[in-house]
């Protein structure tokens, strides 16, 4: 039986932070009893384009994003290396801080999930962390998993689980679908906005609008 506080990572570009992001965190740290989420801005991606603005500015977007907020840790990371960032490595550095007892559960959405088998040291990710997935309401279990690759497939239904409750019982190893509320918002849409000159109020807190403005930010497509 795992002993220590269960904690979840949520990683991404964060190009920019906004309310979907928030949301997922708030959620899945409720529906599974999260002691903390750590959300932790990717510097250079190893699976995508570079994001549009620096590490510098989304690390800033992410602490103003997260302020007020008890339950949410920025973690600075890989925003700080200089090489690609990778999710293996990074959970495996924090294991060796936290221990190999702590229960920790890897936050993610289920087009992620599908892609998994092209992540560094996939497998591996499973001795770290539980993947708990996250999908709209109405999902269908079966149909998804004729979506996964035959060898992602395979390792699914094997550490399946049954209940949020056993992302508590063990540290790592489980997949854990679950429900969330459905946002449908993009960060690809929020730039494009920005870059029209639109408003994106009410898609992302009023703090980050303000760094966005303050830095201006995301004011042509292609951005650096």
């Amino acid at each position: 039986m795992a002993s220590a506080a269960a904690v979840g990572i949520l990683g991404g570009t964060f190009d920019p932070v906004h309310y979907g992001h928030l949301r997922l965190g708030e959620e899945l740290a409720g529906l599974l009893g999260l002691a903390k989420v750590h959300f932790i801005p990717v510097g250079m991606p190893s699976h995508r384009g570079a994001p549009r603005v620096s590490a510098d500015h989304r690390v800033e977007m992410v602490r103003l994003a997260l302020d007020g907020n008890a339950l949410f840790e920025l973690d600075e990371r890989e925003c700080r290396q200089a090489e690609p960032s990778y999710t293996v490595d990074t959970l495996t550095a924090l294991r060796e801080e936290w221990g190999n007892q702590r229960p920790v559960s890897l936050l993610m959405g289920s087009d992620a999930f599908v892609a998994l088998t092209t992540w560094k040291r996939w497998e591996h990710l499973f001795d770290l962390a539980h993947l708990v997935v996250a999908h709209r309401p109405g999902f269908s279990l079966n149909d998804y998993a004729g979506r996964l690759p035959p060898a992602l497939r395979q390792v699914y239904q094997a550490r399946l689980a049954a209940a949020p409750e056993q992302v508590h019982t063990a540290p790592a190893g489980r997949v854990l679908p679950v429900a969330t509320t459905a946002l449908d918002i993009s960060a690809t849409s929020i730039r494009a906005m920005v870059a029209k000159g639109h408003s994106p109020r009410y898609l992302l807190p009023e703090a980050v609008i303000d760094y966005i403005d303050r830095h201006q930010l995301y004011r042509t497509l292609n951005e650096r």
